[in-house]
């Protein structure tokens, strides 16, 4: 789905409602920036336990209709949070989990998957204190420890970009990322919603970047709710938090608003106890 039928807002933004007995949601979730703090080095994020336990929660409490939805590999969402059942996109959607275990990956040409790869650490190599995240199929080029080389970079990128087949730009907050082309959150998060436990729920989708934007689409047209977590404008979001802080209070408080049954299928987190504390 595409965020040009929804015009973005600039007025300010109400934080999100809370679920009344009635509602039926499906909780979508942004990591970075949205349920954890940004690092200057992506890699060196840890999960707190006490989220894992908050996230497992709410799985139960939703009977398994809670997905991460990230830039990160679906590899890399269970070594952070310690290989859980939740349904994961990767890639900003090019790896998919179901909540069943299956797996979805849409795999990029190898031909042009090496000619990215080789171009865009050569493009690195041209900016000092920019930083490459090997994402395999995608790289992404972080300014965190060099801001003032953003604008330069993403002239660089989108230049770079343009002749790459098979791959498109993706800017964010300091970082540009090079992606296969063809996939996005929104789209995702709408497949998702075709497979159980998230078909006839409403999309509930928090996050903080540009690459949310399109699942903020996807929210408001299924006539579920979007959130932006932070302050970057314009947005398509209807409602806004903080930050991740905020962010974690809020899904405590949703938790104590939901039925607290025991769903038939609910598991606990796989491997929790490998989280470091």
């Amino acid at each position: 789905m595409s965020s040009e039928k929804v015009s973005p807002r600039h007025a300010a933004l109400a934080a999100p409602p809370l679920p009344t007995a009635a509602d039926r949601w499906a909780l979508f979730l942004d990591v970075d920036g949205c349920l954890l703090e940004f690092a200057d080095d992506p890699q060196a994020v840890e999960v707190e336990p006490d989220l894992c336990r908050l996230l497992e929660s709410l799985h139960g409490a939703l009977d398994g209709a809670l997905a991460l939805v990230s830039g990160r590999g679906v590899d890399e969402l269970d070594r952070l949070f310690g290989a859980p059942p939740w349904a994961m996109a990767g890639l900003h959607g090019f790896e998919l989990r179901f909540a069943d275990g299956r797996h979805r990956e849409i795999a990029a040409e190898p031909a042009h998957e090496a000619r990215m790869r080789r171009e865009v650490q050569a493009l690195a190599a041209r900016f000092d204190g920019v930083q490459l995240e090997d994402k395999h199929a995608a790289i992404a080029l972080h300014c965190r420890r060099a801001p003032w080389q953003l604008p330069a970079l993403q002239r660089a990128a989108a230049a770079l970009a343009a002749g790459l087949p098979g791959y498109e730009l993706q800017p964010g907050h300091l970082v540009v990322e090079f992606k296969p082309a063809g996939m996005d959150k929104g789209r995702a998060v709408a497949e998702l919603l075709q497979q159980p436990p998230f078909s006839g729920r409403a999309p509930v989708y928090l996050g903080d970047d540009l690459t949310d934007e399109h699942a903020f689409a996807t929210a408001n047209l299924e006539g579920g709710i979007s959130v932006r977590v932070g302050q970057r404008e314009p947005t398509l979001a209807q409602f806004t938090l903080p930050g991740p802080a905020a962010v974690q209070a809020w899904l405590s408080r949703v938790f104590d608003a939901l039925p607290h049954g025991v769903p038939s299928h609910a598991t606990s987190v796989g491997g929790q106890a490998t989280i470091r504390p």
